[in-house]
């Protein structure tokens, strides 16, 4: 099939927000495709109990909307079947992407849809725990694997844990959004702050392991390192952190910024000289990604994170990750930013280059199409035959 013709219909309430929808857009910049959303037009965040109104900023992209039963709840919601019929019928698609998890209900409606109909599904998931699914989860689960063309994990564990849970189809790892490079640009600084400032921007939960910066500091300090930390977010642990910092009696050197828009959040992150993800692993949960790395990577910000997770990958470098919870081992990376300028410079150098070559909305926007291409042409190949793209 020539790529020109090549028509896609995304399905995620994650691009009910304007913002996430950048992707989709640069896959339609291209002129190869022609880019549909489906989304749902009732979506709630039930943590903040807060009603969302599809956005459209991107004229290039035909959007869809529709309410769902269980607004809020990502492995859960469903829409009417009659909706998707008309929406598939008037967009007429070559192939559909949900960009939900394989075992959620959503994604079970599309496999339903595509064995109907012959045409090929595409699944983004973030799934990376392996855990143990309820029965009809693991039905659901075991249907849209047996379903989908192409599965695109968004980290290698989870691509290790689909195949696990036994897809054997094409698979290829994804960022689900990159980052915008006109907004998160380099700025023209050269030298660190006077009093070095580390940054963390991100939910103030137990598993984001902001404690761990408030020990690395008080590590940093009592050698005699000045150096101050500036916390964007909010979130429930909050004043148990506040409380923290008194008990390390660094309380005058935390900066405490509240939430963060997402079009403020590049001057926040300007002011960092290093953005710092200390996120630990919880029972059911390890970082899938930490898009806010790639985030200060496209801006020349330094960056260290955890060993939780996506974040090693994500990275790329040994020698800015540690330890989960190992403050120490934290602080001796900053400290080795602080009294080296010169790697600190290079280091925010190579986080732009980067961006560049894996995170931006054109390079995944590439990438995407040059997989549904080859998932056009699958049906000529015996499935065996289909090598692992990771």
């Amino acid at each position: 099939m020539a790529s020109s013709s090549l028509r896609v219909l995304f399905v995620s309430q994650a691009y009910v927000v304007g913002v996430n929808q950048g992707k989709l857009n640069a896959i339609a910049e291209t002129g190869k495709v022609e880019v549909g959303l489906l989304v749902p037009s009732n979506w709630k965040a039930l943590e903040w109990n807060r009603q969302f109104v599809v956005e459209t900023p991107y004229p290039k992209i035909k959007v869809y909307t529709a309410p769902v039963l269980f607004p809020g709840r990502g492995g859960a919601y469903v829409f009417n079947p009659l909706r998707i019929w008309q929406v598939v019928n008037d967009f007429k698609p070559d192939i559909i992407q949900v960009e939900q998890e394989v075992f959620s209900l959503c994604a079970l409606e599309f496999a339903v849809w595509s064995r109907l109909t012959g045409k090929p599904l595409a699944l983004f998931g973030w799934e990376n725990m392996d855990r143990t699914l309820p029965t009809p989860r693991r039905w659901v689960c075991n249907f849209v694997m047996d379903t989908v063309k192409l599965m695109l994990p968004g980290n290698y564990d989870g691509a290790n844990l689909m195949r696990k849970w036994g897809y054997t189809g094409l698979m290829e790892i994804i960022p689900q959004i990159g980052v915008d490079t006109q907004l998160f640009t380099p700025k023209s600084k050269q030298t660190q702050n006077k009093v070095f400032n580390i940054g963390f921007l991100g939910r103030l939960v137990p598993e984001k392991g902001v404690d761990t910066i408030f020990a690395a500091v008080r590590h940093l300090q009592d050698k005699g390192l000045k150096c101050q930390i500036t916390i964007c977010g909010t979130g429930y642990v909050e004043q148990a952190l506040r409380n923290e910092a008194q008990k390390l009696q660094i309380a005058d050197s935390v900066i405490w910024r509240g939430g963060v828009r997402h079009d403020q959040a590049p001057a926040e992150i300007s002011n960092f000289d290093v953005l710092v993800l200390p996120s630990r692993q919880a029972p059911a949960w390890k970082e899938q990604f930490g898009h806010v790395l790639i985030e200060a990577m496209a801006m020349g910000v330094p960056v260290i994170g955890s060993s939780s997770g996506e974040i090693p990958n994500v990275i790329g470098c040994s020698d800015l990750v540690f330890p989960e919870d190992d403050a120490p081992a934290l602080a001796a990376i900053i400290e080795r930013m602080m009294q080296e300028p010169n790697w600190w410079q290079s280091v925010g150098l190579g986080g732009i280059a980067r961006v560049q070559q894996h995170y931006t909305h054109e390079r995944i926007a590439q990438r995407s199409i040059d997989l549904w291409e080859k998932v056009l042409v699958i049906p000529k190949f015996n499935k065996a035959e289909v090598k692992q793209c990771v």
